[in-house]
C-alpha cells in the first residue's frame, strides 16, 4: 500500500477523500500543516503528496521532496502558480484537477455581485436587530449593464451564461478567444473603458500578475464593480484600496487576496491582523471578502477527491496522465504544440 502525504487538510477534505479511499491502494497521512520548507519533512516515508493552492512548492521544497523520494505531486485544485516547475522538471511529476466545477466558481462570483449590489448582507444584519430601514440599501438593475469578463475558459463561459440570464451585455477579453463565441470579444483596454462591472476568470501567470493596477483602474468608469474569484495577485491590492477610497471603484467582491497564503482557511478572529491592506479592505462597507470559498460545493469536493485519487492511481500504475502539466508550456500531457499557444 502506497503512502501519500496530504497537506493543509481541512475537515471537508478528509470527509470526501475518506469516502473514496477504500477503492484505492493508498494510505493517506493527513497533515493540517501547509507544505513549506519547515513541514516538507513530514512527507518522509511517502511516495507522493497531495497539495493545495496555498502550499509553497518552491525550489527548496521541490529539492527536499526529491531527496525524500517523492515522485508525484497531486494538486487538488486547478491552479499551479505556487509550483516551481523548473525545479521539478525531470524529477517530480505534477498533476492537477483541471475542472472540478466551473459552476461553483461562476455562481459564487455572481453571489458576490448580487450581495454587493443589493446589500443583502447589510439588510440581514439590520433586520436581526429589528431595524427595518431601507436607507443606504439602494442598488441598481443588472439588466442592461455591461459586464466585462476577463478569461473565457470553462468558468468564464459559465459566468457569461449566468450574466446573460440577467439580461446583461457581455464583453470579454482573452488572448486566446474561443471560436464561434456568442458574445463580443474586445481588447483589454476597451473592456476596462466600457464595463460597468469587471469579473476576473483567468489564471495567474507572469502576464496576468497585477493585471488590475493603478493605470488600469484609471481607465475604468467611475464606480466600476470589481469581482475576483480567480487568484489574488491578479489585482494589485494597494491600488485597489486607493481606487476604492477615491470612489473610482464603487465596490469589490474578493474571494482571493494576493497575500492570502498565511491567512485564508484559518481562524484569526482573536488575533490582530498585521496585514494593513487586508484589514482596511475588510473594513470598507463596499467590499466583501470571502476566504477562497468559491470552490466549496459538494459537487466540487466530490470531483476533486475522485480526480486526485485517479491521478495518483494512473501514475503509480504507469498509465497515461491526462492531467499532468507540461513544464515547457504548462500544458496537459500529450502536448504537441510548439509551446506558443495557451495551454488551457
Amino acid at each position: 500500500m502506497r503512502k501519500i502525504a496530504f497537506f493543509d487538510t481541512k475537515p471537508y477534505d478528509k470527509e470526501w477523500f475518506d469516502t473514496f479511499i477504500m477503492n484505492y491502494d493508498f494510505e493517506i497521512k493527513y497533515f493540517e500543516n501547509k507544505l513549506n520548507e519547515d513541514t516538507v519533512a513530514l512527507a518522509k516515508g511517502c511516495e507522493g503528496i497531495v497539495a493545495f493552492v496555498n502550499d509553497n512548492l518552491n525550489e527548496q521544497v521541490i529539492k527536499q521532496l526529491d531527496d525524500l523520494g517523492i515522485s508525484i505531486i497531486a494538486m487538488r485544485c486547478a491552479g499551479y502558480n505556487n509550483i516551481d516547475f523548473k525545479a521539478a522538471f525531470n524529477k517530480i511529476h505534477v498533476v492537477r484537477v483541471p475542472a472540478y466545477s466551473p459552476y461553483a466558481i461562476a455562481e459564487h462570483a455572481m453571489a458576490l455581485l448580487l450581495t454587493l449590489n443589493r446589500k443583502t448582507h447589510k439588510a440581514y444584519n439590520r433586520t436581526r436587530d429589528f431595524n427595518f430601514s431601507l436607507s443606504g440599501l439602494t442598488g441598481f438593475d443588472l439588466h442592461g449593464k455591461t459586464i466585462g469578463v476577463v478569461g473565457t475558459g470553462k468558468i468564464g463561459q459559465v459566468f457569461i451564461d449566468i450574466c446573460k440570464g440577467f439580461g446583461m451585455k457581455v464583453v470579454a477579453y482573452d488572448p486566446y478567444p474561443i471560436s464561434n463565441a456568442d458574445f463580443e470579444y474586445v481588447g483589454f483596454e476597451q473592456l476596462c473603458q466600457v464595463a460597468d462591472i469587471i469579473s476576473l476568470h483567468c489564471p495567474l501567470t507572469e502576464q496576468t500578475h497585477h493585471l488590475l493596477k493603478k493605470e488600469t483602474f484609471d481607465q475604468m468608469k467611475d464606480g466600476v464593480v470589481i469581482i475576483n474569484t480567480s487568484r489574488g495577485a491578479l489585482i494589485e491590492s494597494e491600488s485597489l484600496l486607493e481606487a476604492l477610497k477615491s470612489h473610482k471603484v464603487g465596490a469589490a467582491g474578493l474571494d482571493v487576496y494576493e497575500e492570502e497564503s498565511e491567512l485564508f482557511f484559518e481562524d484569526f478572529s482573536n488575533v490582530i491582523i498585521q496585514d494593513d491592506v487586508l484589514a482596511r479592505l475588510v473594513s470598507l462597507p463596499n467590499v466583501i471578502v470571502t476566504s477562497h470559498q468559491a470552490f466549496l460545493t459538494q459537487e466540487a469536493l466530490k470531483h476533486i477527491a475522485e480526480t486526485t485519487l485517479n491521478n495518483l492511481k494512473a501514475y503509480f500504475e504507469g498509465g497515461p496522465l491526462p492531467n499532468e502539466i507540461c513544464y515547457q508550456c504548462k500544458k496537459l500531457n500529450g502536448c504537441k504544440k510548439n509551446h506558443t499557444e495557451r495551454c488551457f
